[in-house]
């Protein structure tokens, strides 16, 4: 990868920032280099900064993105932790496949913290992106711990998530190992949606208890 490549990246990246309705025109600054993006600047709620990321993933050529954009929330009165608290509560309870009373959510200078446990990888996904939207939070560190109800079935499962990606993404570049409980990927995908994707799937196969993701994004 050259100089042009690096060049074109970074323009690509602005045009796909400036695309997006839910961000500001030139809020988000963008470096590129060999691939990998950084992306700086300040916002106003972790629903922006995420989005912003996304935004660089999809761009053809992003190899990482780096994410340096500061969370400052607003300094006139506006939520308070309690309010955020209670925002977050109410988001998981609406959210009927999220088992809310399981979990647990603290809130302290607009950060959450999540705890409890969820019988399936995608409930702790699900209840992070819940979060990630509500107005006045700052960042999630999501603690939530998958315990399935039953142990996976070894290569019964590895060859159901190898089914399940040839179906729907026809990801035949991606290798599926199972280590004990764990699901471990590797190989390349074309894109950051197809490695999330990839993960999605891995997420909602049934006794998995943890996913290490080795893949890497390429052409």
């Amino acid at each position: 990868m050259d100089v042009r490549d690096d060049e074109w990246i970074q323009r690509a990246v602005l045009a796909e920032l400036a695309w997006d309705p839910r961000l500001r025109p030139n809020e988000i600054g963008v470096a590129v280099d060999q691939g990998v993006v950084t992306l700086t600047g300040f916002v106003d709620g972790a629903a922006r900064a995420w989005a912003a990321t996304r935004c660089a993933q999809r761009v053809h050529g992003v190899r990482v993105v780096a994410d340096e954009i500061e969370v400052r929330l607003p300094g006139t009165p506006g939520r308070t932790d309690g309010d955020v608290a209670l925002a977050a509560a109410r988001a998981l309870e609406w959210d009927s496949f999220v088992p809310a009373d399981r979990l647990d959510v603290t809130v302290a200078n607009g950060w959450l913290m999540l705890r409890g446990e969820v019988e399936f990888g995608w409930q702790r996904r699900a209840a992070e992106g819940e979060l990630r939207r509500l107005d006045g939070v700052r960042g999630i560190t999501n603690l939530i711990e998958v315990r399935p109800s039953a142990p996976p079935a070894g290569e019964r499962l590895r060859q159901d998530v190898r089914r399940a990606l040839a179906r729907t993404l026809g990801a035949e570049r991606v290798t599926v190992e199972v280590d004990g409980d764990t699901l471990v990927l590797a190989g390349v995908v074309r894109s950051w949606w197809e490695r999330d994707q990839v993960e999605r799937v891995a997420w909602s196969a049934p006794g998995v208890r943890a996913v290490h993701d080795q893949l890497l994004v390429g052409g």
